[in-house]
């Protein structure tokens, strides 16, 4: 699979950094390792299983609109199928049309049944993720947000990327011109 990705701008990404060294001090589980260029904090748009030349074409033009002004909203937590504890975005206007452009690129050319549900407009929650587990309820009866610092209040997504889960290649995508 490869998903669609946005990053976030350097104050952002350093503030998420943060929040993932102080729950890995605490015992928590956290995305602060492995440490590699594929684990940095980013927002993920969609999975798809190939991308192909229409699908990127669409990127393209949804990359040429970076960047894109956020907030976000607080922390969150998931239990689907793992648990997740993540910071919230605002779902505005401009991120909900960016993440349906992106969306409709992927569903356009790709075969029925190989998308994600949760990706879909409607069901989708923007996040970033802070920690995961396999153990349910990993993060449940914690004051999590007591450890974690004060998200950022203005975030800016910078760049879209795909990563390939099957061979961990990362690729930019590039604004059309």
């Amino acid at each position: 699979m490869h998903t669609l990705e946005l990053l976030l701008d350097e104050a952002a990404e350093l503030a998420v950094r943060e929040a993932w060294r102080r729950l890995a001090q605490a015992g928590l589980p956290s995305l602060a390792q492995p440490r590699s260029p594929t684990n940095s904090p980013h927002l993920t748009l969609a999975a798809c299983p190939e991308l192909t030349a229409p699908i990127r074409w669409e990127l393209a033009g949804v990359a040429a609109g970076l960047p894109l002004s956020v907030r976000f909203i607080g922390v969150i937590r998931f239990e689907r199928p793992v648990s997740v504890l993540a910071w919230g975005l605002d779902l505005d206007a401009a991120l909900a049309g960016l993440h349906r452009r992106v969306w409709e690129a992927v569903a356009s050319d790709s075969p029925s049944g190989t998308l994600s549900p949760f990706h879909e407009p409607g069901r989708w929650s923007p996040h970033v993720t802070l920690g995961r587990s396999r153990r349910a309820g990993a993060f449940a009866g914690r004051r999590v947000s007591e450890l974690l610092p004060a998200p950022p209040l203005s975030v800016r997504l910078v760049a879209l990327r795909s990563y390939d889960t099957g061979t961990g290649a990362l690729e930019m995508l590039e604004p059309r011109r």
